[in-house]
């Protein structure tokens, strides 16, 4: 298989990925900020159901990708876990992420969602969205850039 075939072949898988995520978020209500914000103060109970059976369904692709082959077919690369250490800078950003979500009444994958089933006032959020994550990536090429002038004058 050529790169660009494998290229398009990948392209499209995401895609339909995203096309099958935001219809099954539109269909079951999810891209509706008053039902997450029901859900958040614990008034409507559905959106346990829904990530529930989105748990059961990557978990089972998971467990059984494995067993049909070592290697990730779009891609070529091999399964594995990325661990991620637990520090300040997670429990931060979780922080800021859940303030965000609770602020916004939507998480941002459901934010996208949310634009299909007509609520274009969250295009507010999705540009609070991009814009914390640019200041972030400020923020840390700042912080990585005094850290490396702090370490060559030693």
């Amino acid at each position: 298989m050529s790169d660009s075939q494998r290229d398009l072949g990948f392209l499209l898988t995401i895609i339909v990925g995203g096309l099958i995520f935001g219809f099954g978020l539109g269909l079951s209500n999810m891209a509706r900020p008053e039902v997450v914000i029901d859900f958040l103060q614990f008034d409507d109970f559905g959106l346990v159901f829904v990530m529930g059976g989105a748990a059961v369904v990557t978990g089972i692709v998971f467990a059984l990708a494995e067993t049909f082959g070592d290697r990730a077919p779009l891609t070529g690369t091999n399964y594995g876990r990325r661990l991620k250490s637990f520090d300040k800078n997670v429990v931060t950003g979780g922080v800021i992420f859940g303030a965000g979500w609770g602020i916004s009444g939507i998480c941002p994958g459901a934010a996208y969602a949310s634009l299909g089933v007509g609520n274009y006032p969250i295009l507010i959020a999705i540009g609070g969205m991009f814009l914390g994550a640019y200041l972030q990536g400020l923020w840390r090429a700042r912080r990585t850039e005094s850290a490396a002038v702090g370490t060559s004058a030693d």
